[in-house]
């Protein structure tokens, strides 16, 4: 019973965390709107425009990979496959959801893909790729703008 207490208080944590990201994210766009609409009179004021614009990009661009991992853990939740290692299928410990509650994967397997004993990229199932006869030659900018 203590694991799902501590998996519920988890997605309390998630979910405050997802939705200050999307503030966040939200402010971090339309800064970014602001900055490109003022326009610096001198080359300082340029390159300082430039660089802040580049940092705030950069963090947008953190925060963002942050809530999908989030969206993700929250979307495994619903599902009933929280907590359980993606590849191996064990319980990841309690302790690692608590310091990172978005972990997809047990130390073990985690630390065997950043080694690179384990390519998870190599258990893609190819066989369910079907090709349509379509290339990117079939597609024009005119059929992208109106979707």
């Amino acid at each position: 019973m203590a694991r799902k207490d501590s998996i519920s208080k988890m997605r309390e944590v998630l979910i405050k965390r997802r939705d200050a990201l999307r503030k966040a994210l939200a402010g971090d766009l339309s800064l970014l709107n602001q900055l490109r609409e003022q326009s610096g009179s001198d080359i300082v004021d340029a390159a300082l425009d430039a660089a802040q614009d580049e940092i705030s990009s950069q963090l947008a661009e953190v925060e963002s990979r942050e809530l999908a991992h989030i969206e993700r853990a929250l979307d495994s939740m619903r599902q009933g496959t929280y907590g359980n290692c993606e590849h191996c299928d064990a319980k990841i410990p309690l302790a690692r959801l608590q310091a990172l509650p978005y972990a997809t994967m047990c130390i073990d397997c985690q630390r065997a893909v950043e080694t690179g004993e384990l390519d998870l990229r190599r258990d893609s199932d190819w066989g369910r790729v079907v090709d349509t006869g379509f290339s990117d030659a079939d597609v024009s900018l005119t059929d992208l703008e109106l979707q």
